[in-house]
């Protein structure tokens, strides 16, 4: 497991390398100045805060995140209620998401990519003997999405609500959560679907702009249309690290939520694919990290859910960049600038550490759920144990 771990570290710093690189050259101007120094400064202050942080998580019990997810979740709520105060939060175009403190900002919505999977995790495997029951087995798992996404949505931030939203019906997945009861979380969906009916201004553009650049490039958003230039502008091997001419005044947010559009100009066809191969031999590697763990038990559930969710954040951002699903303000995990999402992306990855080390649990610890177990028959827990409950 030592040689697992390491290897999977091995690639986490492969991809802050990059971001590292990456963001230093994506913040260069077209006027040459200090801030392209200020940027790599900060972004280097934040990776070294987010190094300590996930040290200090992947050093920690595995069982330590068991009894404080729910204080965890409870401070999320608490933080995401008290940014919408005016006298507390900042709003930024119209949008109330940050904590201003000088010059740093905190986004509060970053934490529920942590809380919320450890907490549901814990339900799973907490109430696992009574998730076919048709209420105990529903009710309390609405509650966390229930508190958490009408406090993001008046932020406002709908893509990062469906985020999350997408997120936790896949821990439920995961989780062993009966197919059946999917079926109360898509009625309520309903409504949220219907509300895309009544889109603020700023997201109806979004959207529409998306359509219209795979009609007409030219009538695309400046974003994106300068995005897919620069991507299209590095050709097979690219222009060269620092050299790519889209992020000079052309490309806006070229340092964070498009950087994977300078990756593309600078470093070409060769530097995008290699990135992908990146990824996709990190979520490999943790998710083999994780095979040892009892199927059902929170650790292996929390841990493949933050595993899971730091790839398809990355899948998601460089979707957005090459035009594949409408524009949204995600950025990318490791490489984007921007000091709430990489000390949360790392402390994601410091629990996935600390869950996998978490010792074999006896088979007799999970017990199957009442009706499973023939009378008499003493192979039921262990077959819970292995294959977890059955949907």
């Amino acid at each position: 497991m030592g040689n697992q771990i390491q290897f999977v570290i091995s690639l986490a710093c492969v991809l802050l390398g990059l971001g590292v690189v990456m963001v230093h050259s994506a913040s260069i101007t077209s006027w040459p100045t200090h801030y392209e120094q200020v940027y790599l400064s900060r972004h280097l202050t934040f990776l070294l805060l987010g190094a300590v942080v996930a040290t200090v998580c992947g050093l920690l019990p595995s069982r330590l995140w068991m009894a404080a997810a729910p204080a965890l979740f409870a401070v999320t709520v608490l933080l995401l209620m008290l940014v919408l105060v005016p006298s507390a939060g900042t709003r930024v175009n119209g949008a109330q998401r940050w904590f201003r403190f000088g010059s740093l900002s905190f986004q509060p919505s970053e934490l529920v990519r942590l809380s919320l999977p450890l907490l549901v995790a814990r339900m799973l495997y907490t109430r696992h003997a009574t998730l076919l029951h048709p209420v105990k087995g529903t009710v309390p798992f609405l509650i966390p999405i229930a508190l958490v996404l009408p406090l993001v949505i008046v932020e406002p931030d709908l893509g990062s609500a469906a985020f999350f939203a997408v997120i936790y019906l896949l821990t439920l997945f995961v989780g062993g959560w009966p197919l059946r009861n999917f079926v109360v979380p898509a009625l309520l969906g309903i409504p949220a679907a219907m509300s895309l009916l009544v889109l603020k201004p700023y997201q109806v553009e979004r959207i529409s702009g998306f359509v219209r650049a795979w009609s007409d490039l030219n009538d695309a958003p400046w974003q994106l249309r300068q995005s897919l230039m620069s991507l299209g502008t590095g050709g097979i091997s690219g222009v060269g690290i620092g050299r790519g001419w889209q992020k000079l005044s052309f490309l806006p947010e070229a340092n964070t939520d498009f950087v994977f559009a300078v990756v593309g100009e600078e470093l070409g066809l060769v530097g995008t694919l290699s990135l992908l191969i990146v990824w996709a031999a990190f979520y490999g590697c943790g998710l083999r990290l994780l095979a040892g763990l009892p199927v059902r038990s929170f650790e292996r559930i929390a841990a493949t859910i933050l595993l899971t969710q730091l790839v398809l954040q990355a899948a998601l951002n460089m979707a957005v960049v090459t035009a594949l699903v409408p524009p949204k303000g995600i950025p990318h995990p490791f490489l984007s600038y921007g000091g709430s999402n990489l000390v949360t992306s790392l402390a994601s990855l410091g629990i996935v550490i600390s869950l996998s080390r978490a010792p074999q649990q006896p088979c007799d610890s999970v017990a199957m759920p009442p009706g499973d177990a023939a009378p008499g028959d003493d192979t039921g827990t262990e077959r819970a144990c292995v294959a977890g409950i059955t949907r």
